[in-house]
């Protein structure tokens, strides 16, 4: 299987941008929601918990099934297609990391 996007991509990129607007937690305030968007058709999600509550952080629960290449025992997301991105979504437009960051 190609490449995919994973939790451990996830974590690297919120190492990445540890201290800056492009993670959750340094850019709540500005009102920037987790989201994901599919890069091949510009869909987005906002990341959501089971329960369907808009989530604090990117967490793969909720996405769309078309979205998920693979789920670990539990049944939970544990790998997406390679065309799903992190970023946020602001006043209905979605923003990439480097954009979050670079508005926070």
């Amino acid at each position: 299987m190609g490449r995919q996007y994973t939790a451990m991509k996830l974590h690297q990129e919120n190492l990445a941008y540890a201290g800056t607007g492009g993670v959750s937690q340094n850019n709540r305030r500005a009102r920037f929601l987790a989201a994901f968007q599919d890069t091949a058709t510009g869909r987005v999600e906002l990341a959501r918990f089971e329960n369907g509550k808009p989530a604090t952080m990117h967490i793969f629960n909720g996405l769309p099934d078309e979205w998920i290449l693979q789920r670990d025992k539990k049944g939970h997301p544990a790998a997406l297609l390679e065309t799903i991105q992190a970023g946020f979504v602001r006043e209905s437009k979605f923003y990439t990391r480097e954009e979050a960051a670079a508005l926070v």
